[in-house]
């Protein structure tokens, strides 16, 4: 497998997470480097573990777990980006977004973005790609990626101000959506 081939798997893996990452930023009152960073770091580390975990799980596992990850991510990101739309319609007028980020709210973004990381990790096997190089390259691109879409989520989010969260919300749900529906359609 070329590079080029490689790099285009890993900015397909890392569209959610980055969309996840903008949205995590429009959220927040204020957004540290530091935050910035736990953001793009936590779905960079996750995108690049789950191909590993896929490619020595070997296909029965991979198999198994591929029947229900749409699903598990439908009710993850339906559940946070839900949380957040009600969180965000129940504000006062003047109360702006301000929910904090947490590693439990990190830790099951990232989990719910990367699951079809795990199934890429089982065609790698397959196709004897060389994982650690391809897992690496796949976790800097979305570390990139996410770090760039919190920047521009931030500016998006001072631009919305309350309405941000109710935005963010409804990106995690039509993800969730989304990822159900591919699943659904192609089986």
């Amino acid at each position: 497998m070329s590079t080029v081939e490689i790099f285009l798997i890993a900015l397909g893996l890392s569209m959610d997470a980055s969309a996840v990452s903008m949205s995590n930023a429009m959220c927040l009152n204020k957004i540290r480097l530091k935050q910035a960073l736990a953001i793009a770091f936590s779905f960079g580390l996750f995108q690049g573990i789950m191909p590993i975990i896929g490619y020595f799980a070997g296909t029965a596992f991979a198999e198994y777990v591929t029947q229900f990850d749409h699903w598990i991510a439908f009710i993850l990101l339906g559940f946070i980006g839900g949380k957040m739309i009600f969180d965000g319609l129940k504000k006062d007028a003047d109360e702006v977004c301000i929910r904090e980020l947490t590693f439990k709210l990190l830790f099951a973004q990232a989990i719910a973005t990367s699951i079809d990381a795990l199934a890429i990790g089982v065609s790698f096997a397959t196709m004897n790609v060389n994982i650690v190089v391809s897992a690496s390259f796949i976790a800097c691109v979305t570390f990139i990626c996410s770090l760039l879409a919190v920047f521009i989520g931030k500016k998006f989010g001072d631009i919305l101000n309350q309405k941000a969260e109710i935005f963010g919300g409804t990106i995690l749900v039509l993800i969730g959506i989304k990822t159900l529906i591919e699943h659904l359609v192609n089986g």
